[in-house]
């Protein structure tokens, strides 16, 4: 199946690399034209000039972009070189809503589309280990699954369009318990001057681990936060959840004291260091934690 790749950022890169490993990338496309060009040379495909020419020349287009706004504007983009038959699998986070209205507008042209968001982060991205939770048609994601398992190892499909998404935003509710608790036991252990590395390397085998835990309490015990998931996307994905829960009448506890603080860190610059950057706060919790 010949695929294109839209949107070349710190997940899409690698798994734009990926589908070329396994020979089915056509060709890549990225709002900066920069970034296309140097990927696509180095892989030996093409980077197509507009979202219609790569629609045209690929039988399936993958999305990684970051927004509601962006999706939508990539899928205007496509659309005169969409034709029926083709399929769009979106990977980006985004409302379910969103992904249902385009699955409609598709359906109604005769093509698939697929919402298929990703977990794992930059580095799952880069060893195609993704969770891929699948929302739309079952003949679509059929026709799909050839190319999602180029990216992904857990690849489930949910229900009809608009079910992964629902599914992402249940992660993202989960990921922000998980790095509160993280962050706050980092901080507690520092300040109780345990040795930090080796109380990682214990507790990881521990009931209370989890992938958080192994990951990126070393970017606490170390105090540097790379970009992995940016503090920024996070706090985007849990808007979107807090505006899903409260079609629901419900108010998120979790959810809330994170956006909180998110806008905190952000307020002080770290907006784009990796989501683990809530150790600051919570260090900060504890006297003389010796933490600018």
């Amino acid at each position: 199946m010949r695929t294109g790749f839209v949107g070349l950022g710190g997940m899409g890169a690698p798994m734009a690399r990926n589908l070329q490993r396994a020979g089915l990338l056509a060709g890549v496309w990225n709002r900066t034209t920069d970034k296309a060009a140097a990927l696509a040379a180095d892989c030996g495909c093409t980077a197509y000039p507009t979202l219609a020419a790569l629609a045209a020349d690929c039988e399936a287009v993958v999305i990684c972009v970051s927004a509601d706004l962006d999706v939508r504007a990539v899928i205007d983009g496509l659309r005169p070189g969409l034709s029926p038959g083709k399929i769009v699998l979106d990977c980006s986070t985004v409302g379910a809503s969103t992904a249902r209205d385009i699955h409609g507008a598709l359906a109604a042209q005769g093509i698939g589309f697929l919402d298929c968001p990703v977990s794992g982060g930059v580095e799952g991205a880069r060893l195609a280990t993704l969770a891929i939770m699948v929302g739309g048609d079952e003949a679509d994601f059929a026709r799909a699954l050839p190319v999602l398992e180029r990216l992904g190892r857990k690849i489930a499909h949910l229900g009809p369009s608009g079910a992964g998404q629902a599914a992402k935003a249940t992660n993202q509710i989960m990921c922000a318990g998980i790095i509160q608790a993280v962050a706050e036991a980092m901080a507690f252990a520092k300040a109780e001057g345990l040795p930090l590395d080796r109380l990682i390397d214990t507790l990881g085998q521990g009931a209370g681990s989890s992938w958080y835990f192994v990951n990126r309490a070393p970017f606490m015990a170390r105090m540097n936060f790379p970009a992995g998931f940016r503090v920024r996307l996070h706090e985007k994905d849990l808007r979107i959840c807090r505006d899903m829960a409260a079609a629901h009448g419900a108010h998120l506890p979790v959810v809330e004291s994170t956006l909180a603080e998110y806008a905190e860190l952000i307020r002080q610059g770290h907006g784009d260091e990796d989501i683990s950057t809530i150790y600051r706060l919570k260090s900060a919790l504890f006297r003389d934690d010796g933490v600018a």
